[in-house]
């Protein structure tokens, strides 16, 4: 499973890219509002460290200024994957788009055959929103199974990234759907190696070292 993070704050990237977990990057207008940099500045930013896909949102409703938008921000660097939703004027952009060979991640989907029309469209990515979906009591690993199977059923190529996720069973259960890529912010993504156990186990450690004066240097 491919680990993005979801963030537009360079220090966090740059901490978890250090260690590889870092195989991509996403944003979107919410977290360029939070990290309060210029959209064209911190993306350049962001594809300069990270090798992999970096997701630049449009802020547009309509096809053509999606394209347009779309268009530009693929300039900024080869490794842009240009998001947009997932709504008809989206899915036009997405055709032109990715016609053109440009990545693009389609985004905000919430149903199986909304992924399907991606994947038709020729998305190289479709981001379902688990967390979302739970927030209204629907299990957002429901959708993520769905598009699996429909992927899997026809020989799809559009990689499943999971997006929205909230919480380290979130990361778990996408990896054992299958889901290709998962999206979560730098603070899950450092909750995955903490478990109760190890924590016991090395404080007893620690203390067994103390005690027998052992030492390596």
């Amino acid at each position: 499973m491919k680990f993005f993070v979801d963030t537009a704050e360079i220090d966090a990237i740059a901490e978890l890219n250090d260690l590889g977990m870092v195989d991509g990057v996403t944003t979107n207008p919410s977290l360029i509002l939070k990290s309060g940099r210029d959209i064209l500045e911190v993306t350049k930013e962001i594809c300069d460290l990270v090798d992999g896909p970096v997701s630049a949102e449009v802020v547009a409703l309509e096809a053509d200024e999606m394209i347009t938008q779309g268009r530009k921000l693929a300039k900024i660097a080869d490794n842009i994957a240009v998001k947009v939703p997932l709504t008809w004027a989206g899915l036009k952009a997405c055709k032109v788009l990715s016609g053109e060979g440009k990545m693009v991640n389609v985004t905000l989907c919430f149903s199986a055959n909304q992924a399907l029309l991606a994947a038709k469209a020729g998305a190289t990515f479709i981001s379902p929103f688990i967390g979302r979906l739970d927030d209204i009591n629907l299990d957002g690993l429901d959708l993520i199974q769905d598009i699996r199977t429909v992927y899997d059923n026809y020989g799809f190529d559009t990689q499943i990234l999971a997006a929205s996720i909230r919480s380290v069973n979130h990361v778990q259960d996408c990896a054992l759907i299958g889901a290709d890529v998962m999206t979560a912010p730098p603070e899950v993504i450092k909750k995955l190696a903490s478990h109760v156990l190890t924590d016991k186990g090395l404080d007893q450690f620690m203390k067994d070292a103390a005690k027998g004066n052992i030492k390596i240097v």
